[in-house]
């Protein structure tokens, strides 16, 4: 009944739209996945992973309010099913539908959560969930850097598009766990810091590093820092929908995910500009920040690097991150997965997909061609050596992770009647105002 630490890799499946909307930049193509999907897990079972984060293309199946096509998802996930492999359910990567149009929409959230709960009502057996995939950098390309879908460069573009994701994000927690009352939510994020470059680069670099948590204190039902509520409501944010976040708080049912690049730390001047510092602190020191405020299980959801002229470099990187992990497991942080991202190499990341090139990124556990890297033989031998060693992760979470196969047992529909029951005394419950947490 207990499961194993979650070693994990996934399939990269971002689809946000480009030139105004009128290009789509979907890896699901871009890497052959359409194609080669059944290789693709046999990859996955060839490594020894029995968990790998996946989702079907919302653009091309989520058609309009109430119209779905599941074709994809169903042979799909049915295999996923029958291979005995749980996926952590990546439902939005970055993109919409062509019919929403963007992030600005202020309907993005209630559509989105009539999806999350049909995928849900389809797949009942499916208990892990990122709804919302990286919640503060799809706000932060798309309507800060101008980059994806809105294309907007503003303050205001972006608290508008912050605030609509994480709500959407609340929402389909909420619709899944009306379906699946024992539904665990991964929030993979990218984890950063800002690094003042000298004296007069603190103050900036400090609102910076406020500015990160901000998706997940929503997400999480914390009150954001003094200047940052500031912030949000001088660019749109009204007191009723800030509430919205302190009200709808489902903490309870997650695990925060930690993604960690090598461009994931930033040196900040005094302008507040900023460049990239590389790897200072690490995943580590990081981990431990964000840790500290929220008190949530962890799982680093998402880590890699290119195999560079000596074909080791990815390697040295897959150990570095994993003696990270370890650290932070022994600083007595609950711990409980960690993944490679992703299965393949991927396609136009050296430009954050801005540009469709066409220029392949060896990054992944497998090339395009679907020959292993040397990475991945490094992954498969990680996971064959610790698999045994490290504890049930179900220790540190409130319920136990149900493996496919297992989604019928009578131990697993008593556990999913415990939930249910668990979450109707809570709603029968006096409303507590939400706590002011340091």
């Amino acid at each position: 009944m207990s499961s194993p630490f979650l070693f994990a890799t996934g399939i990269e499946n971002s689809n946000p739209t480009i030139q105004n909307g009128k290009e789509r930049v979907d890896e699901l193509e871009k890497c052959g996945h359409y194609k080669h999907w059944r290789t693709d897990f046999d990859l996955v079972q060839e490594l020894g992973i029995s968990f790998l984060r996946y989702g079907p293309p919302i653009h091309t199946t989520f058609l309009g309010p109430g119209k779905y096509d599941w074709s994809f998802a169903d042979e799909t996930f049915g295999e996923l099913r029958r291979r005995d492999i749980v996926p952590i359910v990546d439902l939005c990567h970055f993109g919409v539908p062509d019919w929403v149009g963007n992030f600005q929409n202020q309907d993005f959230p209630s559509l989105f959560a009539q999806y999350a709960r049909a995928f849900a009502e389809r797949f009942p057996w499916v208990q892990l969930y990122t709804p919302v995939n990286e919640m503060y950098i799809c706000a932060e390309f798309s309507a800060l850097y101008g980059w994806w879908n809105e294309q907007l460069a503003s303050d205001q573009a972006f608290v508008t598009a912050l605030k609509y994701i994480v709500k959407a994000n609340v929402l389909a927690m909420q619709a899944i766990l009306e379906v699946r009352p024992d539904a665990l939510f991964v929030q993979s994020e990218s984890s950063e810091y800002f690094h003042a470059e000298n004296p007069a680069a603190i103050k900036p670099a400090e609102l910076l590093n406020a500015k990160r948590f901000l998706s997940l204190d929503l997400n999480y039902g914390r009150r954001v820092d003094s200047e940052m509520y500031e912030y949000l409501l001088d660019n749109g944010m009204t007191r009723e929908e800030y509430h919205f976040f302190l009200k709808n708080n489902l903490k309870h049912h997650c695990i925060m995910g930690n993604d960690y690049y090598k461009t994931n730390e930033h040196r900040v001047r005094a302008d507040g500009s900023t460049t990239a510092s590389g790897e200072v602190f690490g995943y580590h020191v990081i981990t431990r920040q964000y840790h500290d405020r929220y008190r949530l299980p962890v799982m680093h959801t998402e880590t890699n690097l290119w195999q560079g002229p000596n074909g080791d470099e990815a390697v040295h990187w897959l150990w570095k991150e994993w003696a990270n992990v370890l650290r932070v497991r022994n600083d007595g942080v609950p711990i409980v997965g960690f993944t490679w991202y992703s299965l393949t190499d991927q396609v136009d990341w050296d430009t954050a997909l801005r540009e469709n090139n066409g220029h392949v990124n060896p990054l992944g556990l497998y090339d395009l061609d679907r020959n292993i890297r040397p990475v991945g033989e490094a992954y498969k031998q990680l996971i064959h050596d610790w698999r045994q060693v490290l504890p049930a992760q179900s220790v540190c979470l409130q319920v136990p992770i149900i493996m496919p196969s297992e989604s019928n047992e009578q131990w697993a529909n008593k556990k999913k009647k415990q939930a249910r029951q668990a979450q109707q005394d809570k709603s029968a419950a006096p409303a507590n105002t939400p706590s002011a947490e340091p």
